[in-house]
């Protein structure tokens, strides 16, 4: 019994360091790295495909409240289909757009025209917002 015992709790140990070991090396793609170093270098980044509609109205948003993001158009990038799996395993969607501020993860479209309509992106901003304005 304490060898079965023994086995199993080995068996597990190691799925778990397998586990780790799957989820670090993903984290740690060269995409991901890309994403987070993005995140962290600007104050507002907008993952997007530029014939997005949802994009679109995201992106418009920050018009209304005179802010300027950094906007990576993944469709015309050759290793943007890679970038929105990376995308899709840090914030669990794949989506677009994948809204970010500050470094936090604000998420799409519906996600930031809410927040905008709320006040609370004008807040994270540091700016005055128009709620009355037609998105």
């Amino acid at each position: 019994m304490t060898m079965l015992r023994s086995i199993s709790m080995l068996m597990l140990f190691v799925t778990l360091v397998i586990s780790i070991s799957m989820v670090s090396s993903s984290a740690s793609s060269p995409e991901a790295e890309f994403v987070q170093k993005t995140i962290s270098s600007h104050k507002i980044v907008i993952f997007s495909k530029s014939y997005c509609p949802y994009c679109r109205k995201a992106k418009s948003v920050f018009r209304e409240l005179d802010q300027v993001p950094y906007v990576v158009e993944l469709d015309e990038r050759e290793d943007g289909g890679s970038i929105q799996s990376a995308l899709g395993e840090i914030v669990g969607r794949r989506t677009v757009p994948q809204v970010f501020i500050n470094g936090k993860h604000i998420g799409g479209s519906d996600d930031t025209v809410d927040a905008y309509e709320s006040g609370e992106l004008a807040k994270l901003l540091g700016v005055s917002g128009n709620k009355n304005a037609e998105l």
